[in-house]
């Protein structure tokens, strides 16, 4: 007889669970342990364990620029070492790309809702913003500021950084903003407009 309980971990999965891993793993922004990434794909830990060694293992055997380790009791994406120089040349040319209206519309939310965490943002926004974030984080636009004391998120502010490039030498110094943050054509205008003079 089929063991009730696997009967019930499997009947929730809603995907083939290698490729379903992987689809969670590309997001995550810190490493998940197996218990979280066998709850989001709906198969047994056990099952999920051997399925994300045997990722790693291939993912090594075919000389892939990333690599899938267990770091701090969790499992993550990372970028191989020895691609680590062609990655920080990228991070240091993206540096004087123009921000796209995804990123200014997720800064103007830090902006005007600091100290704010992630889940926050993406609330206001509508859509994931973790990957945004991480590329603001990386041009030193915003930086973590402490975590919220009732839900433990990480929270996030703007950086002295982000002012210069603006033009402006505190936050009080901002744009008026309408008390309807999600309406932000105007405000996107203005940041762009503030970076755009920053870079001349």
């Amino acid at each position: 007889m089929t063991d009730q309980t696997e009967e019930t971990t499997l009947s929730v999965a809603v995907a083939d669970l290698n490729p379903a891993l992987e689809a969670i793993l590309m997001i995550a922004d810190q490493p998940l342990d197996t218990m979280t990434l066998a709850s989001a794909v709906g198969y047994p830990v056990e099952e999920v364990v051997g399925a994300l060694q045997t990722l790693a293992e291939d993912y090594t055997e075919q000389g892939r620029g990333f690599e899938l380790r267990n770091v701090a009791g969790g499992w993550r994406f990372y970028t191989r070492e020895e691609y680590a120089a062609v990655v920080e040349a990228f991070v240091l040319d993206g540096q004087q790309a123009r921000l796209t209206q995804a990123a200014l519309e997720t800064l103007a939310v830090v902006a005007y809702k600091q100290p704010v965490s992630r889940a926050r943002v993406s609330a206001i926004r509508g859509v994931n913003v973790d990957g945004v974030m991480r590329t603001l984080l990386s041009r030193g636009l915003v930086e973590e500021a402490g975590s919220d004391e009732q839900t433990g998120a990480n929270l996030y502010r703007t950086t002295s950084y982000f002012l210069e490039r603006i033009g402006v030498t505190s936050l009080e110094e901002l744009p008026e903003l309408a008390p309807f943050l999600p309406e932000m054509d105007d405000l996107e205008d203005e940041l762009a407009a503030a970076f755009a003079e920053g870079s001349a």
